[in-house]
């Protein structure tokens, strides 16, 4: 009997070990980066503003997207003279199957600003035959906000 109650304790203990933790501002994304913690992020399209050429599309499309961010840069604002606001880049490439496009590199940038407001680069980008270059035949931006818990904020952030 004592067996049994240990290991459910153990088995309790290690879930809330390994539970995520929503980060709910870009202070707090800093600290975890800089502890070295692992984050994912989710995105929720639908609650952002498309912007398509430089025009506000009237509705942004109903899909979610995810990424970790493993290799980041952040520049404080004292580089650009207190005239940029603080921020953290990020993006990532992966080789998916597009249905109109065939196979295509999904580019994806990610700019978290100190104010909680993130833009989201999401271009496809369709190799050139014999050639090193790349035509883009999607190109979009979204922009939305840190969700804090409390605010519709369309972009979630977590950590372990």
């Amino acid at each position: 009997m004592k067996t049994n109650f240990l290991i459910l304790f153990l088995y309790c203990f290690s879930l809330s070990a390994v539970a995520q933790k929503q980060i709910t501002n870009f202070d707090d994304l800093l600290t975890a980066l800089k502890a070295g913690k692992p984050v994912k992020t989710v995105i929720h399209y639908a609650k952002c503003k498309l912007i398509v050429d430089g025009k506000e599309e009237p509705e942004s499309p109903d899909a979610i997207g995810g990424m970790k961010i493993d290799t980041y840069e952040y520049f404080d604002s004292s580089i650009f003279k207190n005239k940029i606001p603080s921020f953290l880049s990020t993006s990532q490439t992966v080789l998916i199957y597009q249905p109109a496009y065939g196979y295509v590199y999904n580019y994806v940038k990610m700019k978290l600003k100190k104010d909680n407001n993130v833009e989201v680069t999401a271009r496809y980008l369709k190799p050139r035959k014999f050639s090193s270059k790349f035509k883009v035949v999607m190109d979009e931006m979204f922009k939305g906000k840190i969700n804090d818990g409390t605010n519709d904020g369309a972009i979630f952030l977590y950590t372990e």
